[in-house]
């Protein structure tokens, strides 16, 4: 069958598209599922540090949670200098500092210096996420960046399949060797891999298709002609903002701060609680609780990989973020059930972890198709440190209320409410089509 010359262009161009995204996104991923790792693995610290520290189940919540403090002060002015010095120089060093503090959580010896550490773990790895959600408008068009997006937020739930069971085998079999407790074997195993990396990124990484050598001069000029013109139908409709104020002074920037607030809030109020939940309900052998970890992990990577390709594939978004938002909070409501068996309420909250993941997947086309330039550095960045403070209030509230009511119940139930204000929120700053 012969191909048309209209035909032909297009080919050549997924074609293009291919090879950017075989060479930039598997490499991302992976620096994805090291930084949340090293964000996440306190939750399965937690099984034995908590007991041998002595902290409450409050103190172990703020502890989490203070990471996105230092997340919150830092994150703007770290997008503004990945746009001034490059992608390669910024990411590499930050993923090296990273590591090396995530490893040295093996040393802290009571609540102060918990507290300590995680908070200056949340300056240094403030610039990663909302550095690569840029580095991919540098490269994709909203045509592709939804399905770019849920690529790499995928690591996520992969994270997850990966980590689970080498955290709970750690954690089951480390105790007393080299005189290290399970917990400070964790801390120290899964923080060397990230420094490692950090090293390979500043040969690999590439600042823009400007730079990449890999490139032709043919593609280079596609990839980039594309950009522009995407800019250009931006400016055409008014939906771009290019000035560093105009982020801030937009309403449907800070609307997409509550969005994004409540999502996380879901997301990491059952992310560092999980092994606990499942302590509670279902087993006590941490190399158990590791396997059972994976199970989530994997039915969110199918849902969030369907569901940018789905809305990829429709151009729509709006709905396609309500109805995970709206499952996931009668999902989180469910698992709240008083008395409801552990393995149902674990299947609830599979269901509610796919769709906090899913509503990930779509939720970061929507504020780029309103920014362009520097307006587009600060106001994901802002977005995502505001939406981000939810990490500090979502496990502390889950630690609170369980010291004081020795339950999930009430806890489930207002991450059952973080979804419902993101899915409202949500349907009303989106009322309007973006360009």
């Amino acid at each position: 069958m012969s191909v048309s010359p209209s035909q032909a262009p297009e080919e050549s161009e997924a074609a293009v598209y291919r090879k950017v995204t075989w060479r930039l996104m598997p490499y991302l991923f992976l620096c994805y599922i090291l930084a949340y790792v090293d964000r996440v693995n306190v939750g399965f610290a937690k099984l034995q540090m908590q007991q041998d520290l002595g902290m409450s189940d409050t103190a172990f919540g703020v502890g989490a949670g203070i990471f996105f403090i230092g997340y919150f002060f830092f994150e703007v002015p770290a997008n503004i200098m990945l746009r001034k010095i490059g992608a390669r120089r910024w990411l590499g060093p930050i993923m090296m500092v990273w590591g090396v503090v995530s490893a040295c959580t093996m040393l802290v010896k009571g609540e102060a210096s918990f507290y300590a550490v995680r908070f200056v773990l949340g300056i240094v790895e403030s610039g990663f996420f909302p550095g690569v959600i840029l580095y991919l408008t540098f490269w994709y068009t909203g045509k592709h960046r939804s399905k770019m997006v849920a690529a790499f937020m995928s690591a996520i739930p992969v994270s997850g399949l990966v980590a689970g069971p080498i955290s709970g085998w750690i954690m089951g079999r480390m105790t007393g060797a080299a005189g290290l407790q399970s917990w400070q074997w964790l801390f120290l195993m899964e923080g060397v891999p990230s420094l490692l990396m950090g090293l390979v990124t500043l040969c690999f990484l590439p600042d823009s298709p400007l730079k990449a050598k890999w490139l032709s001069d043919g593609e280079r000029d596609l990839v980039l002609r594309r950009l522009d013109e995407e800019e250009q139908a931006k400016r055409q409709a008014g939906a771009g903002s290019h000035r560093l104020a105009d982020a801030f002074r937009s309403p449907a920037v800070w609307l997409f701060c509550l969005v994004y607030f409540g999502l996380t809030g879901g997301n990491y109020g059952i992310g560092f609680w999980l092994p606990q939940v499942m302590k509670d309900t279902l087993t006590k052998d941490p190399v158990m609780i590791g396997w059972l970890y994976a199970i989530p992990s994997a039915v969110a990577v199918a849902a969030m990989l369907w569901m940018g390709k789905h809305s990829d594939e429709t151009g729509e978004r709006r709905w396609h973020f309500a109805v995970a938002c709206i499952v996931g909070c009668c999902a989180f409501a469910v698992s709240a059930i008083p008395g409801i068996p552990g393995i149902a309420g674990f299947a609830a909250l599979i269901v509610a972890n796919a769709c906090i993941l899913a509503g990930f997947a779509v939720f970061w086309s929507l504020p780029t198709a309103l920014l362009s330039g520097t307006a587009a550095a600060a106001g994901i960045a802002w977005i995502n440190s505001v939406g981000n403070l939810a990490g500090f209030l979502g496990p502390s509230l889950v630690g609170e209320i369980r010291d004081r009511t020795h339950s999930m119940t009430l806890a489930l139930l207002a991450l059952s409410a973080f979804m419902l204000m993101s899915c409202l929120v949500a349907l009303y700053v989106t009322r309007r089509k973006t360009a």
